[in-house]
């Protein structure tokens, strides 16, 4: 059927292991070798590896013993998010200054919408060019897919990696994604495919077949987006690229407080909750500032600049950290606030390099209780 959608032209250009192609940028002995970003320690978590390193079935969110127990010669290194986000930021720039419209999704993903800008076969053609420029200028290597919407052109550009370019002409949406297994689709994660997997469920194809209601019925909503991408349908807009510096939330009391274990526990709970939302942008911040106001009105803040990070962990003993250090009075305060700034985009899964296995797991099953019951469904203890 013919809608406006249709006539869409959705560019996806994924960097091919991006933090492996920086590396190995910084350092020409690293090519050809299996190279694994993550934590430094077998407790320790994959952030990104080679191909070299894949062939061996090493895989991203791996746990980094099981990682080389699979290829024990593997190099490993921390990894260094600020040199990661300049080249992002280099990417960033060619693509700004020739794209109409653009998103980035992540530090290494970006959307463009081609729309109208040439007929298709103009569009793939200025695609590649495109991409061609950017490996030129930048030294890194990506794939890029094109189709009518978001969700092929990603798939398309995972298909052809790495260093490849896909084409799924309009209209052949669906077919193309017939054979792929269904944790192809990007909104598909691991205990879906399985969930799936047990229902009979294995391919795209067999899952655009399913009654969507069933599927309604046993994934909620998410069950009736997945039914739509797998009969390759993906209405969503492009989100025009914008730069955000910072972002804070602060809470001033019902009544003004001396209580420093109600205030500390505050400094607590916001900063997780905001470190929540950090990871919900897939952004990770470099300083942290605590603000309090006295009863009086009399306002002080206090910054401290950290390594990269959305660790809740992490950023909440520095905020603590912050607060002891600004709340000397021990007087009444009336207003607590925490903000983030100097964001630059990361891993919305893996925010430290030196992420455990057993952290990087809390810190996901929490957030899908706050992506379903709200922000302030869950917290840490104090």
């Amino acid at each position: 059927m013919h809608t406006p959608f249709s006539n869409r032209s959705i560019l996806h250009l994924d960097l091919d292991a991006f933090f492996v192609s920086v590396e190995q940028l910084r350092n020409d002995s690293l090519r050809g070798k299996p190279l694994i970003i993550g934590g430094s320690s077998n407790r320790g978590v994959v952030a990104s590896c080679s191909y070299e390193a894949r062939a061996f079935g090493v895989r991203s969110a791996m746990p980094m013993r099981q990682a080389l127990q699979l290829c024990p010669d593997a190099l490993v290194l921390k990894g260094d998010m600020e040199s990661y986000s300049k080249h992002s930021a280099l990417v960033r720039e060619v693509v700004s200054e020739q794209a109409p419209s653009f998103e980035q999704a992540s530090i290494d993903e970006f959307y463009l919408d081609l729309s109208g800008m040439d007929k298709y076969i103009g569009c793939w053609k200025w695609s590649n060019e495109l991409r061609e420029r950017i490996i030129r200028e930048t030294g890194l290597p990506l794939s890029l897919g094109l189709s009518v919407n978001k969700t092929v052109s990603k798939v398309g550009a995972g298909e052809v990696k790495p260093n490849g370019a896909k084409l799924v002409p309009a209209g052949m949406e669906k077919s193309f994604l017939a054979p792929l297994r269904v944790g192809k689709i990007p909104s598909i994660g691991r205990e879906t495919e399985r969930r799936l997997s047990l229902m009979g469920v294995r391919t795209c194809q067999v899952l655009s077949e399913i009654p969507p209601r069933l599927l309604e019925r046993e994934f909620g909503k998410h069950g009736l987006s997945v039914w739509k991408k797998a009969n390759g349908e993906d209405n969503s807009p492009i989100v025009p690229y914008r730069e955000q510096d910072s972002m804070s939330c602060e809470r001033t009391f019902h009544a003004d407080s001396i209580d420093v274990t109600f205030l500390r526990d505050q400094v607590r709970r916001q900063t997780a909750q905001l470190a929540y939302e950090l990871r919900a942008l897939g952004k990770l911040t470099a300083c942290v500032t605590v603000k309090i106001r006295y009863s009086d009105f009399n306002t002080f803040t206090k910054q401290a600049r950290i390594p990269y990070t959305a660790q809740d962990s992490v950023l909440i003993d520095h905020a603590m950290g912050l607060f002891e250090r600004l709340y000397e009075r021990r007087q009444a305060l009336r207003l607590i606030g925490i903000r983030f700034s100097e964001l630059v985009y990361g891993s919305s899964q893996l925010n430290l390099f030196d992420d455990t296995e057993k952290e990087s797991r809390l810190l996901e099953a929490m957030d899908r209780i706050r992506d379903r019951f709200g922000k302030k469904a869950v917290g840490r203890g104090g």
